[in-house]
């Protein structure tokens, strides 16, 4: 079953558009109407879809829920072409009617398309389109309008030719696999997961740095191959090999940005399992501010970065945002007074007016390599994405101290760490000492959703504890009476976070913290030293965000790995 998209326009809308307006509304697709609509008469969604409602006097469905009786009546092909919703009635309502969230006006051409599905009475509402595609998404699954169960694929009828049936399949899961895609750029997804498990394919975005379960068709398991291929085909990949692991990229397109990409499968017991890591290069940029760092830390930071030389290093775990971190001080010192060049693997931003490598290990260019040939570029600063091994370390030294301002970042749970880690690869102590400016530790944790954070009392006992636990002084419990927590809202999709916020260590190596370095001390030994001198800590750093109110210390807690010192 496909049911078209009607390319007509109600006769209520003739009063309020001109000839023109009325051509140009009618090429849109529905979903895109009212944004449409409120540009031709130059007004906000809200007040564009009041006026709609005015004028075709039909209500407008503010908080929607969905209808879980009514879901099952309606084929995901038609809800997604018309976007519309079966939600609840209101109070008091006709019980036996259908009641339908629709983005836009409904016409004759709808309601008979869903007369073919239920006889029930129709009760039009308008509601945002947004919302409407959310609750679509979660009631019908991710690309449910592509794979959709009413559609026999597998089954062609008598006097269909297989191979047109074929063809079908074939663009139905090139479909499903953009609609996956696309959801995951709209929910702000880093990474997609595509999981063959026992008896289901199970795909997973991750959102805010944790893992979110997708919604998808119930029948996705008989597309599952078919699936696996299309991402492989896309990546430019052996689609015949299953045994080995492989890695590619693609290009994506994406309203009007092209996203890099990068692919990897591996074996598993079930079938290849896929992951998909999206990088847009043209994704706005983080300054230190948005990074969240306070006006202490910037000045710390911008001290530093105002040296003719010696490394900045940014540490941290995987997915704490020290490329992010190292992309904002670069913007910050960016001039034409200086030349740039970083050396990257992958390059997730473009910064204009710097010079940006890729590094390609499978031609050699590996990042001690390019580095290698960056010096002789007559750099003032040089960016190198990681610091693997012992070589790229040895030239990054050597660098900061021929005359240029390295930046790159290291793999540690702290800012001490970093220390020991370079002496652990061979660096001599003296050299770290006399290369390192600055070491700044960071990890991010997620921002409460600004429009639906409430305050709320707290319980002393407990914060007290939790105080304790993140090694801070529990007497601070005693002077806090409520902290902001997460409340849910359509905005954050019901989970109270809104995006990313970092917590940051910052390590400035003195002269006491030289002469343990000489001496090889540990990294614990260096955390004491730094911590007397006035080092704020992670868990300094993510208390003073949780009284701010920007995060909650649950946050704090499952982001800090906290270390009895």
């Amino acid at each position: 079953m496909s049911a078209p998209a009607s390319n007509s326009l109600p006769a209520p809308l003739a009063p309020l558009l001109n000839e023109e307006q009325f051509r140009t509304l009618g090429e849109a697709p529905r979903a895109e109407r009212l944004a449409a609509f409120a540009r031709l008469k130059n007004l906000a969604e809200p007040a564009a879809l009041a006026e709609l409602a005015a004028v075709a006097r039909l209500p407008v469905a503010t908080e929607l829920k969905p209808d879980p009786g009514a879901v099952t009546l309606l084929p995901a092909r038609l809800v997604h072409e018309f976007q519309i919703m079966p939600i609840q009635p209101p109070a008091g309502g006709d019980a036996q009617s259908l009641c339908l969230a629709s983005v836009w006006l409904p016409d004759a051409d709808m309601a008979d398309w869903i007369a073919t599905c239920t006889p029930r009475p129709l009760r039009w509402h308008l509601a945002a389109p947004d919302r409407v595609r959310q609750l679509i998404v979660e009631n019908y699954g991710v690309g449910s309008g592509s794979l959709d169960e009413s559609d026999d694929l597998s089954a062609p009828a008598q006097d269909t030719p297989a191979t047109a049936t074929e063809a079908d399949a074939d663009a139905a899961v090139v479909r499903f696999v953009t609609d996956v895609i696309s959801q995951a750029i709209e929910d702000g997804a880093t990474d997609i997961h595509f999981e063959p498990q026992d008896g289901q394919l199970r795909i997973r975005y991750r959102v805010d740095g944790l893992l979110v379960a997708v919604p998808v068709p119930e029948n996705l398991l008989r597309f599952q191959d078919a699936i696996i291929s299309r991402l492989k085909i896309m990546a430019r990949l052996n689609i015949s090999e299953r045994r080995l692991p492989q890695d590619g990229r693609i290009n994506f397109k994406s309203g009007g940005n092209t996203l890099d990409i990068r692919v990897s499968t591996i074996p598993t017991i079930y079938a290849e399992s896929v992951s998909l890591r999206l990088l847009n290069q043209k994704k706005e940029a983080f300054t230190m501010e948005r990074l969240g760092m306070d006006e202490g830390e910037q000045a710390q930071i911008n001290k530093i970065l105002a040296y003719p030389h010696g490394i900045i290093l940014v540490t941290g775990p995987t997915g704490s945002g020290k490329s992010t971190s190292l992309n904002a001080f670069l913007r910050q010192i960016n001039s034409t007074d200086l030349r740039i060049v970083t050396v990257e693997d992958p390059i997730e931003y473009e910064v204009p007016g710097v010079n940006q490598m890729q590094v390609r290990p499978e031609i050699g260019l590996s990042f001690a390599s390019a580095l290698r040939h960056v010096l002789r570029q007559d750099p003032d600063v040089i960016m190198v994405g990681e610091i693997r091994d012992r070589e790229t370390a040895d030239i990054a030294i050597r660098a900061s101290l021929t005359g240029h301002l390295v930046l790159s970042t290291l793999h540690t749970n702290d800012a001490p760490g970093a220390i020991t880690r370079l002496i652990d690869m061979g660096i001599e102590p003296f050299l770290v000492t006399s290369a390192i400016e600055l070491v700044v530790a960071q990890r991010l944790v997620r921002r409460l959703c600004p429009h639906c954070a409430k305050p709320a009392p707290v319980n002393p006992l407990k914060l007290r504890d939790t105080l304790a636990i993140l090694g801070l002084d529990p007497a601070e419990a005693e002077t806090v009476h409520e902290l902001s927590s997460p409340v849910g809202c359509d905005r954050c999709r019901g989970t109270g976070y809104r995006g990313r916020i970092g917590l940051f260590e910052i390590l400035k190596p003195t002269d006491e913290l030289h002469d343990l370095i000489v001496k090889r001390e540990s990294s614990r030994i260096l955390d004491k030293c730094a911590r007397d001198q006035g080092m704020r800590t992670l868990q300094q750093s993510g208390w003073a965000k949780v009284k701010s109110g920007l995060t909650t210390l649950d946050e704090v807690l499952r982001v800090i790995t906290v270390i009895d010192k």
